[in-house]
């Protein structure tokens, strides 16, 4: 009996790149084993024995470092991120909710630099129900007739997070149920050979148990997509920055980390069928993981070396110093009471917002703080998000249940010994979650029971009411309820501040060109059982 012919096709993804092209940390100018120029010399190895391949990017890839940051405040023309996806010839992209940070303009333009199309079939234009993005999925056909269909959507937790004025005239359909409109028209209208989902979203259940890993409120659905919608036989995961491969309910999955630290590699294999057709035998999904050995692409390199140059110039401008030491010797210790550093945050958001009551998190678990000479480098590195601020007017027991909120971080170990609740740190390291909080006074005593932990608010020195109201300035991902602080939920808005932080930060050492490391104490965490802190 003559054997029929098989076939072995090949897809390659990337996702969350958040602006990495150089392999470069640009804190310390160190080179680092990430980065689109590292990803294309992977992407051309891979090319050479499968050149029919799909490649894909799943979104958050034009937000992220001082490059991008400098690009958009300064340049114009193609976006550097954009011009080496046009390079490496990608096939198609996901917008991300970082996608959005830098307003529609600008999304708009980087859709419209493109030599591919953007897909997202949830994201409409708000009264009209037409994608917002040109298409919501592609198909190819190969030369030998296999047919490949690649429906993009993106997580529709956006407008709790994004600033209203980068969202407006859009609306954001649930993801799940979206693909379960979409996957059988897909099957229907175009009968594929293989359909893939690439959704910019994340796992809210462990792909072995089935129990969630968050609580479920819709910003990532990939879980219930494997479980609940017949037909995906790939989806393509992101935005929680896990490093996945693998299989659930029969799809298979993966997710490729962040910064372009991996690729994922997904290979299907088929053969040819007694119709004539293609039947698929088998399908897998690996990490191409960077490392030493990988070389970064140097025709990449070359497109970028300009703006390159110019964004680490830009980057080691002095715009001030700092009087006393407002260094960060260790971000959970930073945690536990007043930091010089966290209560500088404070002062410059309370300033830009005249709020008499801030709070904020430390971002970045990387951050340093400032001592000595301060420059646009020592800002970007602990600002690496482009937050604008907003006042919400606030009750008494609004704050309370924040400040309840914010004790969730902590637990108590069987030894007594304090740590951090396993919920921040799976699955993914949600530190930023944390606030801290300056014109008022508060402790918080983590040997009580959740919910229970707050032994001490005031407001100039006498004990916050209820019902009292208090206007607090924050962060906008904050202001909407991002980190579970439903208690946000509705809440008056006061003013926005559109400046993004690390703008007024800058504006403010500038201005003051000397600042002080200050510290008034006015809050700490108190553990009658512990003494120390660790992360287990």
């Amino acid at each position: 009996m003559e054997k029929r012919h098989e076939l072995t096709w090949e897809m390659l993804v990337s996702s969350d790149i958040h602006g990495h092209i150089y392999p470069t940390d640009y804190r310390a100018q160190d080179e680092c084993q990430f980065g689109l120029a590292k990803l294309a010399t992977l992407i051309r190895r891979e090319r050479e024995t499968h050149p029919d391949l799909l490649l894909l990017d799943n979104g958050d890839l034009i937000q992220g470092t001082p490059l991008s940051a400098y690009f958009v405040k300064n340049k114009q023309g193609v976006h550097p991120t954009i011009e080496v996806l046009n390079l490496l010839e990608y096939d198609a992209a996901v917008p991300g909710n970082h996608e959005f940070n830098y307003g529609l303009s600008t999304l708009y333009q980087v859709i419209e630099d493109s030599h591919f199309p953007w897909l997202s079939a949830g994201i409409t234009i708000k009264g009209v129900g037409k994608p917002a993005f040109g298409q919501p999925y592609i198909t190819k056909l190969l030369d030998n007739g296999l047919k490949i269909a690649v429906l993009g959507v993106t997580t529709h937790y956006i407008p709790n997070w994004e600033n209203p004025r980068h969202i407006t005239g859009l609306e954001f359909a649930d993801a799940l149920e979206t693909v379960r409109f979409w996957v059988p028209m897909i099957r229907r209208e175009e009968r594929p050979d293989l359909l893939v989902v690439a959704y910019h979203g994340g796992f809210e259940r462990d792909l072995w148990t089935g129990e969630p890993v968050e609580r479920l409120t819709g910003e990532n659905q990939a879980y219930a997509m494997c479980t609940e919608v017949e037909g995906i036989d790939i989806l393509i995961t992101g935005h929680q920055h896990r490093s996945l491969a693998g299989e659930v309910n029969g799809v298979t999955v993966v997710q490729p980390g962040c910064l372009g630290q991996a690729l994922g590699r997904i290979s299907v294999s088929f053969i040819r069928g007694e119709s004539g057709g293609w039947e698929l035998t088998d399908k897998r999904a690996e990490l191409l993981l960077l490392d030493e050995s990988v070389e970064p692409d140097q025709q990449v390199l070359d497109l970028c070396l300009e703006i390159e140059q110019e964004t680490q110039a830009w980057l080691d401008e002095p715009i001030g110093m700092v009087q006393g030491d407002m260094r960060v010797p260790g971000v959970l210790a930073c945690r536990l009471g007043d930091h010089p550093f966290i209560e500088f945050i404070n002062r410059v958001q309370m300033e830009a917002s005249g709020a008499e009551v801030s709070n904020t998190a430390l971002l970045n678990e990387q951050s340093q703080g400032f001592q000595g000479e301060i420059t646009r480098r020592d800002v970007l590195a602990n600002f690496i998000y482009p937050n604008t601020l907003a006042v919400l007017r606030l009750t008494g027991r609004d704050v309370r249940a924040a400040l309840e909120q914010t004790a969730n971080y902590w637990q108590l170990g069987a030894d007594g010994e304090l740590q951090v609740n396993p919920a921040y740190l799976e699955p993914k390291p949600q530190h930023y979650n944390y606030d801290m909080w300056e014109g008022i006074e508060y402790e918080l005593d983590i040997s009580r029971p959740v919910g229970e932990r707050v032994v001490k608010l005031n407001y100039k020195g006498t004990a916050l009411t209820d019902e009292q109201e208090l206007d607090v300035v924050m962060n906008s991902y904050r202001a909407g309820g991002g980190g579970d602080y439903e208690m946000y939920h509705g809440k008056p808005v006061v003013r926005e501040i559109t400046i993004d932080m690390a703008d007024l930060v800058t504006e403010y050492i500038t201005e003051h060109r000397v600042i002080q490391a200050n510290c008034n104490n006015n809050w700490r965490v108190r553990v009658q059982q512990a003494s120390k802190a660790s992360n287990s």
